[in-house]
């Protein structure tokens, strides 16, 4: 059995009704823990955010042979060369983790996993695909628009014969599964549960700053690669509200990645490694990105915004599950 596979049957063997509603408003202390709609959000945040601290934390310590190793692995953090394969394991096993505390939560809550947004019967449809292509479609926009303005070229293959099919393999593959864990860490329980507080947009907001901050610790980032995080943020958001699903969200931020890798250039202050072509910027840092990359060119904002038009032309409806009455 395949994981995918492995994973379809756990979420099928977890999924549950519909939440219980309870009739009567809980009183006095109990109030504080329980609203109209069950456990209260912020206890259900606190609950979600505690798991993932103990486990993440229990892993790093396990995984670096405790906290002597812990710390030295954090100083030699800088040195450490994203390679496919490191950056494929640790993007699986954090999405693991991830998944398990998403399944506990939906235990808690008497919910089915894929309401948060992935469910895995539709893993690899039609939707990815969409993502995949306007991901791959927007940052060879962007870079195309450098060149005709002179500030970006390919100057030549970096690699060569047989080793470009699996190189670019191991790439795409890797890039999956970072899509996959930071688009459910970042628009899955988190977003779900904070729209049950104050609404949809509201809660992508507020997660698109968090994204952000994420990739604020980034070498090299600038205040407009930062900005144009939050877009991308929103963008993913609005992929999840209208397709009701994460996989779009999920294909456009593999591919969008998968992209830079495959033109040579900086993915958010990150050299690329082991990619297809070598190629230069020439000019201002405001048009280039510079060293962080296209992420912090201007007309990167430009390109997202003609996705999300786009996107919207052909997805009218919002089919994201949203629950008729929050709960604070």
């Amino acid at each position: 059995m395949t994981p995918l596979s492995q994973l379809q049957a756990v979420e099928h063997t977890l999924e549950s009704p519909a939440p219980l509603s309870i009739s009567q408003p809980a009183s006095g202390v109990k109030s504080l823990f329980f609203g109209p709609r069950g456990l209260r959000v912020g206890w259900r945040l606190l609950i979600f955010i505690g798991l993932l601290a103990v486990l993440f934390g229990g892993s790093a310590l396990i995984r670096s042979g405790g906290p002597q190793g812990l710390r030295d692995a954090q100083r030699h953090l800088g040195a450490v060369t994203i390679t496919p394969f490191l950056l494929g394991v640790s993007s699986s096993i954090a999405f693991a983790i991830l998944c398990l505390v998403t399944l506990v939560m939906g235990r808690i809550e008497n919910r089915k996993f894929s309401e948060y947004g992935l469910p895995f019967r539709q893993a690899l449809g039609k939707d990815f695909w969409i993502g995949c292509l306007s991901g791959f479609l927007a940052i060879s926009g962007t870079l195309l628009a450098m060149f005709l303005l002179h500030a970006f070229r390919i100057t030549g293959f970096a690699l060569h014969g047989k080793v470009i099919l699996p190189a670019l393999t191991r790439w795409a593959i890797a890039f999956l599964m970072v899509g996959m864990w930071e688009e459910f860490l970042n628009r899955g329980y988190l977003q779900y549960t904070l729209a049950c507080g104050f609404g949809f947009w509201p809660a992508a907001f507020v997660m698109s700053g968090f994204f952000a901050f994420g990739h604020a610790f980034n070498p090299h980032e600038t205040p407009v690669g930062v900005a144009s995080v939050v877009l991308f943020g929103l963008l993913l958001c609005l992929f999840l509200r209208r397709s009701g699903n994460l996989w779009c969200a999920v294909g456009f931020h593999a591919a969008y990645d998968w992209g830079q890798t495959l033109f040579g250039v900086p993915d958010s202050g990150i050299a690329p490694y082991h990619n297809l072509f070598n190629s230069a910027f020439s000019g201002p840092h405001w048009l280039t990105g510079g060293i962080v990359g296209p992420e912090a060119s201007v007309l990167t904002p430009i390109a997202l915004a003609l996705v999300a038009l786009v996107f919207s032309r052909y997805y009218r409806e919002n089919l994201y599950p949203m629950p008729t009455a929050p709960s604070m």
